[in-house]
């Protein structure tokens, strides 16, 4: 929220700041629990299975001193499998703390970036539809996408965010407010 708090004019209102649902931090962690499990999977097989591919003398049915004689390829596979894992933990949680989306009675914020900045923003009075995008589990759980499109701008598809129907509602609420703001007439369906 830094970047928007600190962009914002002092005419300018902030209406809606979205957030990431919880069940993205909930896959986040499932890339840990999944990369665990294949590597701990590639071990027992290597243990069962690699004195018949490579020769050998058979499992002695001790876990830790059939792991010390595994072949180093198959503690090396495992250990990429985990690593794997756990960079994408890293890599969806580095997203999820430098995103910021928000909307204000005057434009649509959107940012991306840790190091680098990546910053898309579109005028509220540009904002020509805006679409909501739930599968079975974002509406039984209550997140989604939201898919913005601007006139000149084209489409720019959220990541997913807990509420977007509140996000949307925020958008078309932020719609109102800049028509009235600069004399529109207020369309009722808006």
């Amino acid at each position: 929220m830094e970047y928007i708090r600190q962009s914002i004019s002092d005419d300018e209102e902030l209406i809606h700041v979205a957030q990431f649902h919880w069940m993205y931090v909930f896959i986040a962690l499932f890339n840990i629990v999944f990369s665990i499990i294949i590597a701990i999977i590639i071990l027992i097989a290597g243990i069962k299975l690699g004195p018949l591919l490579v020769g050998g003398s058979p499992a002695s049915g001790n876990f830790m001193s059939d792991l010390a004689g595994l072949h180093p390829g198959i503690k090396i596979l495992s250990f990429i499998v985990l690593l794997m894992g756990l960079l994408k933990f890293a890599q969806m949680m580095i997203i999820k703390a430098t995103t910021e989306i928000g909307v204000t009675d005057i434009r649509l914020v959107y940012k991306r970036g840790l190091v680098a900045r990546a910053v898309g923003e579109i005028n509220i009075d540009r904002v020509e539809g805006v679409n909501v995008i739930q599968g079975i589990l974002g509406r039984l759980f209550g997140y989604g996408r939201v898919m913005v499109r601007g006139m000149g701008v084209g489409e720019v598809i959220l990541p997913p965010i807990a509420q977007p129907i509140r996000f949307k509602k925020a958008i078309e609420h932020a719609r109102t407010k800049a028509k009235r703001k600069n004399n529109m007439p207020v369309d009722p369906n808006d």
